[in-house]
């Protein structure tokens, strides 16, 4: 009983529109920097941060309004605590994780295994708590404690919040991330110097009487200093081998410092293009429609030349030569493989409905093909445009889902008359001709719940969602039944192969989960 309620729970938030928009909307707010509204919620955290180190160092010698106090200890800790926990919400689905070991123990037909669910779903979240970002959250929570004087000065920890909110920082922390490895050995060499010579200037320095260097602590301040190449002056060797010490010292100090320096540049030299196409692609981001070129050579070039007058035009191209020539001719060109899957995952654009249309004209056909193939693993509608080099390649290049295909010189044409009065609108070539509308095939297993509402498979009502059913398979006869009768019953492990657009079949199956809960 306690199984199928946790079961139910799942499957009833996994199908509530309400709670899944709720998360999404928490999700983007916190976590999506494409989001529009993201940044000004990051405003209003910097400027509770910033409002807090203002009283924690106005209360210091002065006194403080007991509602700002009110307002810092409580309001803000609040605040900083409920994002916390929308934090540890949106890291993870809790029901997905669920319904997946559900749907496996049943396709099994063994009973549902509740621990294994639970368990990943705790390493999930305390991976999250363990984190650096996280740790710094929470302790960043600690002044609402208030009455311990001590843990208010918990509240410079929301300093380091900032670390989240400002991209700037991130990019800085990423660069010098790159060479975390080089900057360990660095801070290794530095501490053994402050070791050794803290030994050293302590001995020779302890035993004289004018000397300001008396305790163990004093030397390690000193070495500190000194090595930084800070200087005070506030402790100075008094004894010629404590100066030949320091010698030493301030040479090592210009060593570490010098090395400092020269890491940090050869880190942002290094990560300068990268951050360069980061900012590009947060640009690109940004941009309503365009036209995406697949390939840059001559011809792309004219078409670009011809698109760009009225329109957005974004190049992709694996040869970074290529990529500068077109950055040189003016174009906004990015140097990725068009052919990647990951390369459109890094761009963070919504193929569907910011790019128009997407146009190959590599002088590869088989560059072409991968292309169109990997862009219709995700996207099924977007309007693909390729030109032809080898006519024995055509067939290749329309299975791969090609909507348009041109040879070169028909192709630059047929730009031309867009600016010539006869405008040609790819969505509506693709709209009256693709045969690529949405449509997936997808699998929906049979559980207990979908049994409570339906016993054969004339009751499933796929037709009222538009959805075609191919077959059944029966787990207990190992068979498919290709085009079942409606008279077929249903059991628990068997499973539907349907077809239909993929909002459709997850209505479809949203409604029957939702029904067999009732």
């Amino acid at each position: 009983m306690f199984k199928r309620l946790i079961v139910d729970w799942a499957y009833f938030l996994n199908t509530s529109d309400a709670y899944q928009k709720k998360k999404l909307f928490f999700y983007n707010l916190l976590e999506n920097s494409n989001y529009k509204y993201k940044k000004y919620f990051d405003l209003f955290m910097i400027i509770l941060i910033f409002i807090s180190v203002v009283i924690l160092v106005r209360e210091v010698k002065s006194h403080v309004d007991d509602s700002l106090l009110f307002f810092n200890n409580y309001i803000i800790s609040i605040i900083f605590f409920i994002e916390y926990m929308l934090r540890l919400w949106v890291i993870s689905s809790v029901t997905k994780v669920i319904i997946e070991q559900s749907e496996y123990d049943a396709m099994l037909g063994n009973e549902f295994q509740v621990l294994k669910p639970i368990k990943e779903i705790t390493k999930v979240k305390v991976k999250y708590m363990l984190s650096v970002k996280a740790i710094i959250d929470l302790l960043a929570i600690i002044p609402f404690f208030h009455q311990l004087r001590l843990l208010r000065m918990f509240i410079l920890f929301r300093v380091f919040k900032l670390f989240r909110y400002a991209k700037s920082i991130q990019t800085f922390t990423s660069v010098i991330a790159a060479k975390k490895f080089e900057f360990l050995t660095l801070l290794v060499f530095a501490s053994i110097i402050v070791f050794v010579s803290s030994v050293l200037i302590y001995v020779m320095e302890a035993n004289n009487p004018d000397s300001p260097i008396d305790t163990l602590f004093e030397a390690l301040y000193w070495s500190i200093v000194t090595i930084s190449t800070v200087g005070y002056g506030d402790i100075t060797p008094t004894t010629e081998a404590g100066r030949t010490v320091a010698m030493f010292v301030i040479v090592a100090g210009i060593a570490v410092f010098s090395f400092t320096t020269s890491l940090i540049v050869t880190a942002f030299t290094e990560k300068l293009d990268e951050i360069k196409d980061l900012k590009l692609i947060d640009d690109i981001a940004k941009i309503k429609e365009f036209y995406l070129i697949c390939g840059y050579e001559n011809l792309s070039k004219e078409v670009a030349k011809k698109l760009s007058i009225n329109n957005k035009v974004i190049i992709l191209e694996e040869d970074p030569l290529k990529v500068e020539q077109a950055t040189k001719d003016g174009f906004v060109a990015l140097n990725h493989d068009p052919g990647s899957i990951d390369s459109y995952k890094k761009l963070r654009i919504n193929v569907g409905t910011q790019v128009k249309a997407i146009l190959c004209l590599s002088h590869s056909d088989v560059e072409n093909v991968y292309t169109a193939l990997t862009v219709r693993s995700f996207n099924k509608d977007v309007f693909i445009l390729s030109i032809l080099i080898n006519k024995i390649n055509r067939n290749k290049l329309n299975f791969a889902g090609v909507n348009e295909l041109f040879y070169e010189k028909k192709l630059v044409g047929v730009i031309a008359k867009e600016f010539v009065g006869q405008p040609v609108a790819f969505e509506a070539i693709h709209a009256l001709r693709s045969n690529y509308n949405g449509i997936d095939m997808q699998e929906i297993i049979i559980n207990d719940r979908v049994l409570e509402s339906f016993v054969t498979v004339g009751q499933l009502e796929n037709k009222r969602y538009r959805v075609v059913l191919l077959g059944v398979y029966k787990k207990s006869k190992k068979r498919f039944f290709f085009n079942p009768f409606d008279s077929i019953v249903l059991e628990v492990g068997d499973y539907l192969l349907v077809i239909g657009n993929g909002q459709f079949i997850d209505e479809f199956s949203n409604y029957l989960h939702k029904k067999g809960s009732k």
